[in-house]
Protein backbone atom coordinates (compact mmCIF):
# COMPACT_ATOMS: atom_id res chain seq x y z
CA UNK A 1 0.00 0.00 0.00
CA UNK A 2 2.55 2.21 0.85
CA UNK A 3 5.08 0.86 -2.14
CA UNK A 4 1.58 1.90 -4.43
CA UNK A 5 1.93 5.08 -2.99
CA UNK A 6 5.44 6.05 -3.34
CA UNK A 7 5.23 4.85 -6.97
CA UNK A 8 1.86 7.32 -7.05
CA UNK A 9 3.66 10.30 -5.44
CA UNK A 10 5.82 11.40 -8.58
CA UNK A 11 3.24 11.27 -10.95
CA UNK A 12 0.68 13.40 -9.11
CA UNK A 13 3.68 15.85 -8.25
CA UNK A 14 4.23 15.79 -12.01
CA UNK A 15 0.51 16.53 -12.87
CA UNK A 16 0.18 19.24 -10.77
CA UNK A 17 3.36 20.28 -11.88
CA UNK A 18 1.98 20.59 -15.47
CA UNK A 19 -1.25 22.17 -14.02
CA UNK A 20 0.59 24.86 -12.46
CA UNK A 21 2.64 25.54 -15.83
CA UNK A 22 -0.48 25.71 -17.48
CA UNK A 23 -2.00 28.17 -15.56
CA UNK A 24 1.27 30.32 -15.30
CA UNK A 25 1.04 30.46 -18.97
CA UNK A 26 -2.53 31.40 -19.10
CA UNK A 27 -1.55 34.23 -17.10
CA UNK A 28 1.40 34.99 -18.95
CA UNK A 29 -0.36 35.20 -22.35
CA UNK A 30 -2.90 37.07 -20.87
CA UNK A 31 -0.51 38.97 -19.94
CA UNK A 32 1.67 39.37 -23.54
CA UNK A 33 -1.74 40.09 -25.03
CA UNK A 34 -1.21 43.15 -27.25
CA UNK A 35 -2.26 45.86 -25.81
CA UNK A 36 0.44 48.75 -27.11
CA UNK A 37 2.19 49.94 -30.30
CA UNK A 38 6.12 49.97 -30.95
CA UNK A 39 7.32 52.95 -29.74
CA UNK A 40 8.80 53.99 -33.52
CA UNK A 41 5.29 53.38 -34.94
CA UNK A 42 3.51 55.16 -32.39
CA UNK A 43 5.98 58.16 -32.90
CA UNK A 44 5.30 57.87 -36.33
CA UNK A 45 1.31 57.86 -36.04
CA UNK A 46 1.35 61.32 -33.94
CA UNK A 47 3.53 62.92 -36.22
CA UNK A 48 0.83 62.21 -38.86
CA UNK A 49 -1.89 63.34 -36.72
CA UNK A 50 0.10 66.51 -35.30
CA UNK A 51 0.56 67.11 -39.07
CA UNK A 52 -3.26 66.13 -40.22
CA UNK A 53 -5.91 67.30 -37.37
CA UNK A 54 -5.66 69.67 -34.58
CA UNK A 55 -8.85 68.28 -33.35
CA UNK A 56 -7.48 67.10 -30.15
CA UNK A 57 -3.91 67.32 -28.27
CA UNK A 58 -3.07 64.06 -29.67
CA UNK A 59 -0.15 62.76 -27.24
CA UNK A 60 -2.06 63.89 -24.34
CA UNK A 61 -4.91 62.30 -24.82
CA UNK A 62 -4.66 59.58 -26.55
CA UNK A 63 -1.06 58.12 -25.25
CA UNK A 64 -1.86 54.47 -26.52
CA UNK A 65 -4.02 55.14 -29.36
CA UNK A 66 -4.60 51.42 -30.86
CA UNK A 67 -5.11 50.31 -26.86
CA UNK A 68 -8.71 48.69 -26.77
CA UNK A 69 -11.19 51.48 -25.16
CA UNK A 70 -8.81 54.38 -25.66
CA UNK A 71 -8.38 54.66 -29.33
CA UNK A 72 -9.97 57.36 -31.65
CA UNK A 73 -12.35 57.25 -34.51
CA UNK A 74 -10.72 56.98 -38.05
CA UNK A 75 -8.37 54.75 -36.74
CA UNK A 76 -7.76 50.64 -36.58
CA UNK A 77 -5.80 48.33 -35.54
CA UNK A 78 -4.71 44.90 -35.16
CA UNK A 79 -2.70 42.93 -33.19
CA UNK A 80 0.53 41.26 -34.99
CA UNK A 81 2.44 38.43 -34.35
CA UNK A 82 4.75 40.35 -32.48
CA UNK A 83 2.67 40.66 -29.34
CA UNK A 84 2.23 44.64 -30.57
CA UNK A 85 -1.15 46.61 -31.99
CA UNK A 86 -0.67 47.79 -35.61
CA UNK A 87 -2.47 50.45 -37.42
CA UNK A 88 -4.28 49.04 -40.19
CA UNK A 89 -6.29 51.95 -41.29
CA UNK A 90 -6.45 55.94 -40.95
CA UNK A 91 -9.66 57.93 -41.96
CA UNK A 92 -9.42 61.60 -42.31
CA UNK A 93 -11.97 64.51 -42.85
CA UNK A 94 -15.38 62.67 -43.25
CA UNK A 95 -17.53 62.59 -39.60
CA UNK A 96 -17.14 61.47 -37.29
CA UNK A 97 -13.33 61.23 -38.43
CA UNK A 98 -10.53 64.23 -37.18
CA UNK A 99 -10.92 66.70 -39.40
CA UNK A 100 -8.05 68.14 -41.21
CA UNK A 101 -6.31 71.68 -40.19
CA UNK A 102 -6.97 74.48 -42.86
CA UNK A 103 -3.33 73.93 -43.70
CA UNK A 104 -2.75 70.22 -44.08
CA UNK A 105 -0.86 68.93 -46.31
CA UNK A 106 -0.07 65.40 -47.55
CA UNK A 107 1.72 63.32 -44.90
CA UNK A 108 3.92 61.25 -46.43
CA UNK A 109 4.61 59.35 -43.53
CA UNK A 110 1.50 57.19 -44.27
CA UNK A 111 3.89 55.23 -46.14
CA UNK A 112 6.40 54.74 -42.83
CA UNK A 113 3.23 52.48 -41.15
CA UNK A 114 4.12 49.16 -41.80
CA UNK A 115 1.07 47.45 -41.42
CA UNK A 116 -1.17 50.36 -42.84
CA UNK A 117 -3.97 48.83 -45.24
CA UNK A 118 -6.44 51.54 -45.94
CA UNK A 119 -5.99 55.42 -45.88
CA UNK A 120 -8.27 57.46 -46.75
CA UNK A 121 -8.18 61.05 -46.97
CA UNK A 122 -11.82 63.48 -48.31
CA UNK A 123 -11.79 67.02 -48.59
CA UNK A 124 -8.94 67.33 -46.47
CA UNK A 125 -6.16 69.28 -48.48
CA UNK A 126 -8.62 72.24 -49.81
CA UNK A 127 -6.06 75.69 -48.97
CA UNK A 128 -2.80 74.85 -48.80
CA UNK A 129 -1.31 73.51 -52.13
CA UNK A 130 0.33 69.92 -51.40
CA UNK A 131 1.28 67.17 -54.26
CA UNK A 132 0.99 63.64 -53.50
CA UNK A 133 4.86 62.31 -52.42
CA UNK A 134 5.74 58.53 -52.20
CA UNK A 135 9.59 57.48 -51.10
CA UNK A 136 10.00 54.25 -52.87
CA UNK A 137 12.37 53.13 -50.65
CA UNK A 138 10.02 52.60 -47.35
CA UNK A 139 7.65 50.57 -49.66
CA UNK A 140 9.56 47.35 -50.19
CA UNK A 141 6.93 45.65 -47.70
CA UNK A 142 3.75 47.55 -48.13
CA UNK A 143 0.97 46.01 -47.12
CA UNK A 144 -1.51 49.14 -48.29
CA UNK A 145 -4.42 47.89 -50.44
CA UNK A 146 -6.67 50.80 -49.98
CA UNK A 147 -5.40 54.52 -51.38
CA UNK A 148 -8.21 57.17 -51.58
CA UNK A 149 -7.35 60.95 -52.22
CA UNK A 150 -11.26 62.69 -53.04
CA UNK A 151 -12.28 65.90 -53.06
CA UNK A 152 -9.30 67.97 -52.12
CA UNK A 153 -9.57 71.00 -54.44
CA UNK A 154 -5.28 71.61 -53.00
CA UNK A 155 -4.37 68.27 -54.04
CA UNK A 156 -2.09 69.20 -57.50
CA UNK A 157 0.65 68.19 -59.30
CA UNK A 158 1.30 64.54 -61.18
CA UNK A 159 0.79 61.01 -60.14
CA UNK A 160 3.70 59.55 -59.01
CA UNK A 161 5.45 57.06 -61.08
CA UNK A 162 6.86 55.54 -57.51
CA UNK A 163 2.92 54.48 -56.89
CA UNK A 164 4.07 51.36 -59.01
CA UNK A 165 5.98 50.38 -55.64
CA UNK A 166 2.34 49.79 -53.99
CA UNK A 167 2.27 46.24 -54.79
CA UNK A 168 -0.66 45.39 -53.20
CA UNK A 169 -3.03 48.28 -53.55
CA UNK A 170 -6.50 46.94 -54.73
CA UNK A 171 -8.41 50.53 -54.33
CA UNK A 172 -7.07 53.34 -56.06
CA UNK A 173 -9.36 56.96 -55.60
CA UNK A 174 -7.79 60.34 -57.28
CA UNK A 175 -10.67 61.46 -57.66
CA UNK A 176 -12.28 65.47 -57.43
CA UNK A 177 -8.55 66.97 -56.91
CA UNK A 178 -6.37 68.89 -59.39
CA UNK A 179 -3.72 66.50 -60.27
CA UNK A 180 -2.15 67.47 -63.96
CA UNK A 181 0.24 65.86 -66.06
CA UNK A 182 -0.51 62.17 -67.83
CA UNK A 183 -1.65 59.28 -66.42
CA UNK A 184 1.99 57.21 -65.71
CA UNK A 185 2.55 54.54 -67.33
CA UNK A 186 3.94 52.98 -64.08
CA UNK A 187 0.31 52.67 -62.56
CA UNK A 188 -0.16 49.78 -64.85
CA UNK A 189 1.90 47.64 -62.58
CA UNK A 190 -0.06 47.59 -60.25
CA UNK A 191 -1.39 44.08 -61.35
CA UNK A 192 -3.96 43.75 -58.37
CA UNK A 193 -6.02 46.66 -58.56
CA UNK A 194 -9.72 46.37 -58.96
CA UNK A 195 -10.83 49.54 -58.71
CA UNK A 196 -9.61 52.94 -60.41
CA UNK A 197 -10.97 56.21 -59.98
CA UNK A 198 -8.75 58.82 -61.22
CA UNK A 199 -11.90 61.33 -62.53
CA UNK A 200 -12.73 64.87 -62.12
CA UNK A 201 -8.71 66.24 -62.52
CA UNK A 202 -6.70 67.43 -65.05
CA UNK A 203 -5.47 64.35 -66.42
CA UNK A 204 -4.15 64.72 -69.83
CA UNK A 205 -2.33 62.52 -72.73
CA UNK A 206 -3.22 59.33 -73.72
CA UNK A 207 -4.82 56.79 -72.04
CA UNK A 208 -1.87 54.28 -71.62
CA UNK A 209 -1.61 51.03 -73.65
CA UNK A 210 -0.45 48.99 -70.82
CA UNK A 211 -3.93 49.88 -69.03
CA UNK A 212 -5.14 46.66 -70.47
CA UNK A 213 -2.78 44.73 -68.64
CA UNK A 214 -4.79 45.58 -65.57
CA UNK A 215 -7.13 42.72 -65.64
CA UNK A 216 -8.37 42.23 -62.48
CA UNK A 217 -9.93 45.53 -62.77
CA UNK A 218 -13.90 45.92 -62.23
CA UNK A 219 -14.22 49.69 -61.99
CA UNK A 220 -12.09 51.67 -64.30
CA UNK A 221 -13.10 55.61 -64.23
CA UNK A 222 -11.27 58.08 -66.14
CA UNK A 223 -14.30 60.77 -66.68
CA UNK A 224 -13.98 64.76 -66.61
CA UNK A 225 -10.34 64.75 -67.82
CA UNK A 226 -8.43 66.12 -71.07
CA UNK A 227 -7.48 62.50 -72.37
CA UNK A 228 -6.85 62.33 -76.04
CA UNK A 229 -6.67 60.28 -78.76
CA UNK A 230 -8.43 56.53 -78.76
CA UNK A 231 -9.30 54.21 -76.75
CA UNK A 232 -7.14 51.80 -76.51
CA UNK A 233 -7.82 48.49 -78.46
CA UNK A 234 -6.10 47.03 -75.19
CA UNK A 235 -8.73 47.49 -72.96
CA UNK A 236 -10.52 44.47 -74.66
CA UNK A 237 -8.63 42.40 -71.95
CA UNK A 238 -10.34 43.73 -68.80
CA UNK A 239 -12.64 40.93 -68.93
CA UNK A 240 -13.33 41.51 -65.40
CA UNK A 241 -14.68 45.08 -65.70
CA UNK A 242 -18.01 45.77 -64.93
CA UNK A 243 -17.87 49.75 -65.17
CA UNK A 244 -15.90 51.85 -67.64
CA UNK A 245 -16.73 55.50 -67.59
CA UNK A 246 -14.33 57.54 -69.73
CA UNK A 247 -17.30 60.73 -70.46
CA UNK A 248 -16.07 64.23 -70.78
CA UNK A 249 -12.72 63.98 -72.20
CA UNK A 250 -11.36 64.90 -75.45
CA UNK A 251 -11.19 60.89 -76.85
CA UNK A 252 -11.40 60.31 -80.63
CA UNK A 253 -11.98 57.87 -83.11
CA UNK A 254 -14.55 55.60 -82.64
CA UNK A 255 -14.90 52.56 -79.84
CA UNK A 256 -12.75 49.79 -80.58
CA UNK A 257 -13.58 46.66 -81.69
CA UNK A 258 -12.32 44.97 -78.95
CA UNK A 259 -15.20 46.40 -76.52
CA UNK A 260 -17.05 43.15 -77.27
CA UNK A 261 -14.85 41.35 -74.89
CA UNK A 262 -16.69 42.99 -71.89
CA UNK A 263 -18.87 40.94 -71.52
CA UNK A 264 -18.95 41.40 -67.62
CA UNK A 265 -19.81 45.04 -68.42
CA UNK A 266 -22.62 46.83 -66.65
CA UNK A 267 -22.41 50.96 -66.84
CA UNK A 268 -20.67 52.29 -70.03
CA UNK A 269 -20.20 55.75 -70.09
CA UNK A 270 -18.71 57.77 -72.94
CA UNK A 271 -20.88 61.19 -73.16
CA UNK A 272 -18.97 64.43 -74.62
CA UNK A 273 -15.80 63.41 -76.48
CA UNK A 274 -15.35 63.65 -79.60
CA UNK A 275 -15.88 60.00 -80.80
CA UNK A 276 -17.01 59.14 -84.46
CA UNK A 277 -17.81 56.07 -86.66
CA UNK A 278 -19.88 53.27 -86.92
CA UNK A 279 -20.95 51.11 -83.26
CA UNK A 280 -19.27 47.92 -83.54
CA UNK A 281 -21.29 44.79 -84.40
CA UNK A 282 -20.28 42.80 -81.28
CA UNK A 283 -21.67 45.75 -78.89
CA UNK A 284 -24.58 43.25 -79.40
CA UNK A 285 -22.90 40.80 -77.14
CA UNK A 286 -22.33 42.98 -74.43
CA UNK A 287 -25.43 41.43 -72.69
CA UNK A 288 -25.29 42.24 -69.13
CA UNK A 289 -24.91 45.98 -70.23
CA UNK A 290 -27.85 48.23 -68.49
CA UNK A 291 -26.27 51.49 -68.95
CA UNK A 292 -25.20 52.76 -72.27
CA UNK A 293 -24.50 56.47 -72.28
CA UNK A 294 -22.82 58.03 -74.94
CA UNK A 295 -24.52 61.50 -75.46
CA UNK A 296 -22.65 64.67 -77.27
CA UNK A 297 -19.90 62.98 -79.87
CA UNK A 298 -20.50 63.45 -83.12
CA UNK A 299 -21.64 60.41 -84.32
CA UNK A 300 -23.17 61.48 -87.67
CA UNK A 301 -24.34 57.45 -88.59
CA UNK A 302 -27.89 56.26 -88.70
CA UNK A 303 -28.74 54.85 -85.33
CA UNK A 304 -27.45 51.33 -84.88
CA UNK A 305 -29.52 48.66 -84.80
CA UNK A 306 -27.24 46.99 -82.07
CA UNK A 307 -28.51 48.55 -79.23
CA UNK A 308 -31.95 47.30 -79.52
CA UNK A 309 -30.11 43.53 -78.90
CA UNK A 310 -28.75 44.65 -75.75
CA UNK A 311 -32.31 43.37 -73.49
CA UNK A 312 -30.97 44.01 -70.20
CA UNK A 313 -30.44 47.69 -71.02
CA UNK A 314 -32.20 50.23 -68.31
CA UNK A 315 -30.50 53.67 -69.94
CA UNK A 316 -30.04 54.30 -73.29
CA UNK A 317 -28.93 57.82 -73.71
CA UNK A 318 -27.56 58.94 -77.69
CA UNK A 319 -28.85 62.91 -77.20
CA UNK A 320 -26.74 65.35 -79.71
CA UNK A 321 -24.59 62.95 -81.73
CA UNK A 322 -26.35 63.75 -85.30
CA UNK A 323 -27.37 60.32 -85.40
CA UNK A 324 -29.62 59.87 -88.74
CA UNK A 325 -32.37 57.34 -90.00
CA UNK A 326 -35.65 55.89 -88.31
CA UNK A 327 -35.50 54.91 -84.81
CA UNK A 328 -35.37 50.83 -85.07
CA UNK A 329 -38.43 49.16 -84.44
CA UNK A 330 -35.80 46.46 -82.88
CA UNK A 331 -35.73 49.31 -79.90
CA UNK A 332 -39.17 48.22 -78.96
CA UNK A 333 -37.87 45.01 -77.41
CA UNK A 334 -35.80 46.60 -74.34
CA UNK A 335 -38.51 45.98 -71.99
CA UNK A 336 -36.37 46.75 -69.25
CA UNK A 337 -35.91 50.61 -70.21
CA UNK A 338 -36.41 53.09 -68.35
CA UNK A 339 -34.87 56.17 -69.96
CA UNK A 340 -34.27 56.78 -73.50
CA UNK A 341 -32.73 59.77 -74.70
CA UNK A 342 -32.40 60.67 -78.48
CA UNK A 343 -33.20 64.56 -78.55
CA UNK A 344 -31.48 66.86 -81.05
CA UNK A 345 -30.61 64.21 -84.01
CA UNK A 346 -31.52 64.08 -87.39
CA UNK A 347 -34.39 61.09 -86.68
CA UNK A 348 -36.79 60.76 -89.03
CA UNK A 349 -40.04 58.56 -89.29
CA UNK A 350 -42.47 57.88 -87.07
CA UNK A 351 -42.03 56.34 -83.71
CA UNK A 352 -42.46 52.86 -83.19
CA UNK A 353 -45.59 51.50 -82.10
CA UNK A 354 -44.02 49.11 -79.34
CA UNK A 355 -42.97 52.07 -77.22
CA UNK A 356 -46.36 52.52 -75.54
CA UNK A 357 -45.41 48.80 -73.96
CA UNK A 358 -42.19 50.01 -72.52
CA UNK A 359 -43.56 49.63 -68.97
CA UNK A 360 -40.53 50.56 -67.06
CA UNK A 361 -40.05 53.87 -68.67
CA UNK A 362 -40.20 56.80 -67.32
CA UNK A 363 -38.01 59.09 -68.92
CA UNK A 364 -38.58 59.65 -72.96
CA UNK A 365 -36.91 62.49 -74.54
CA UNK A 366 -37.31 62.30 -78.31
CA UNK A 367 -37.25 66.17 -78.87
CA UNK A 368 -35.72 68.35 -81.66
CA UNK A 369 -35.32 65.44 -84.34
CA UNK A 370 -37.56 65.11 -88.15
CA UNK A 371 -40.34 62.07 -86.60
CA UNK A 372 -43.58 62.26 -87.77
CA UNK A 373 -46.72 61.08 -87.86
CA UNK A 374 -49.47 60.32 -85.12
CA UNK A 375 -48.24 59.35 -81.48
CA UNK A 376 -48.62 56.11 -80.29
CA UNK A 377 -48.97 56.51 -77.04
CA UNK A 378 -52.15 55.92 -74.95
CA UNK A 379 -53.75 58.66 -72.30
CA UNK A 380 -51.77 56.47 -69.40
CA UNK A 381 -48.40 56.42 -71.31
CA UNK A 382 -48.98 60.38 -71.20
CA UNK A 383 -50.25 60.48 -67.34
CA UNK A 384 -47.58 57.91 -66.27
CA UNK A 385 -44.45 59.99 -67.74
CA UNK A 386 -45.88 63.34 -67.16
CA UNK A 387 -43.15 66.00 -68.00
CA UNK A 388 -40.34 63.13 -68.06
CA UNK A 389 -41.95 63.25 -71.87
CA UNK A 390 -40.31 65.65 -74.37
CA UNK A 391 -41.63 65.40 -77.83
CA UNK A 392 -41.19 69.04 -78.67
CA UNK A 393 -39.41 70.46 -82.05
CA UNK A 394 -40.91 67.48 -84.42
CA UNK A 395 -43.33 69.57 -86.44
CA UNK A 396 -44.38 66.08 -88.31
CA UNK A 397 -45.54 64.67 -85.19
CA UNK A 398 -49.24 64.62 -84.23
CA UNK A 399 -52.03 63.50 -81.58
CA UNK A 400 -54.99 62.56 -81.99
CA UNK A 401 -57.55 64.66 -80.29
CA UNK A 402 -58.70 61.46 -77.80
CA UNK A 403 -55.58 61.16 -76.64
CA UNK A 404 -54.51 64.84 -76.42
CA UNK A 405 -57.38 65.50 -73.74
CA UNK A 406 -55.84 66.21 -70.37
CA UNK A 407 -52.56 66.42 -70.92
CA UNK A 408 -50.80 69.21 -70.47
CA UNK A 409 -47.24 69.56 -72.87
CA UNK A 410 -46.13 67.53 -75.27
CA UNK A 411 -44.66 69.47 -77.88
CA UNK A 412 -46.90 67.68 -80.67
CA UNK A 413 -49.71 68.98 -83.24
CA UNK A 414 -53.15 67.31 -82.52
CA UNK A 415 -54.01 65.11 -85.65
CA UNK A 416 -56.34 67.34 -88.25
CA UNK A 417 -54.75 70.76 -86.66
CA UNK A 418 -52.52 72.63 -88.41
CA UNK A 419 -52.01 75.19 -85.86
CA UNK A 420 -48.65 74.10 -83.59
CA UNK A 421 -49.42 73.89 -80.37
CA UNK A 422 -47.79 72.55 -76.99
CA UNK A 423 -50.93 72.41 -75.41
CA UNK A 424 -52.78 69.05 -75.23
CA UNK A 425 -56.06 70.47 -73.25
CA UNK A 426 -57.39 72.48 -75.44
CA UNK A 427 -58.75 75.23 -73.77
CA UNK A 428 -62.54 75.80 -73.06
CA UNK A 429 -63.53 78.70 -74.78
CA UNK A 430 -66.36 80.71 -73.89
CA UNK A 431 -68.48 81.83 -76.21
CA UNK A 432 -67.95 85.45 -78.32
CA UNK A 433 -70.25 88.00 -77.07
CA UNK A 434 -72.82 89.65 -79.57
CA UNK A 435 -72.58 93.26 -80.58
CA UNK A 436 -75.69 93.64 -78.54
CA UNK A 437 -74.16 92.51 -75.65
CA UNK A 438 -70.95 94.40 -76.10
CA UNK A 439 -72.83 97.38 -76.83
CA UNK A 440 -75.02 97.50 -73.68
CA UNK A 441 -72.31 96.22 -71.50
CA UNK A 442 -70.76 99.82 -72.37
CA UNK A 443 -74.22 101.67 -71.88
CA UNK A 444 -73.78 100.12 -68.34
CA UNK A 445 -70.19 100.86 -67.52
CA UNK A 446 -71.05 104.64 -68.51
CA UNK A 447 -74.19 104.80 -66.34
CA UNK A 448 -72.50 103.16 -63.55
CA UNK A 449 -69.46 105.87 -63.73
CA UNK A 450 -71.97 108.74 -63.66
CA UNK A 451 -73.58 107.26 -60.92
CA UNK A 452 -70.37 107.22 -58.59
CA UNK A 453 -69.77 110.75 -59.96
CA UNK A 454 -72.90 112.01 -58.64
CA UNK A 455 -72.52 110.10 -55.15
CA UNK A 456 -68.92 111.62 -54.47
CA UNK A 457 -69.75 115.22 -56.20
Amino acid sequence: MHCSFALRLPLLLFISFLSTSSTNQQHAKKYLQPNNMEPAELETLFKIMDTMSSDKTWRITYPNPCKPGSSWMGIECKPGNDSHLHVTRLDFGSPPNPQCKIKSTFPSQIFDLPYLQSAFFSQCFTRTKTILTISQNKLFNSKLQQLSLRSNLALIGPIPPQIASLKSLRILTLSQNRLTGSIPNDICSLTSLEHLDLSYNFLSGMIPNQLGGLTNLVVLDLSYNSLTKLIPDTIGKMGMLQKLDLSSNLLTGSLPKSIEKLDSLVFLALSNNKLKGNIPKGLAKLQNLEYFIMDDNPMFIPLSEEFGQLRKLQELRLANSGYSGTIPPIFSQLLNLSTLSLQNNRLKGGIPVGFGNLSHIYHLNLSRNFLVGQVPFTSTFFQRLGKNLDLSGNPGLCMSPAEAYGIKRIGANICGNNRTSSLIKPLKHSKAPSLGFTKLFILLNAFFLLYLDQIVF
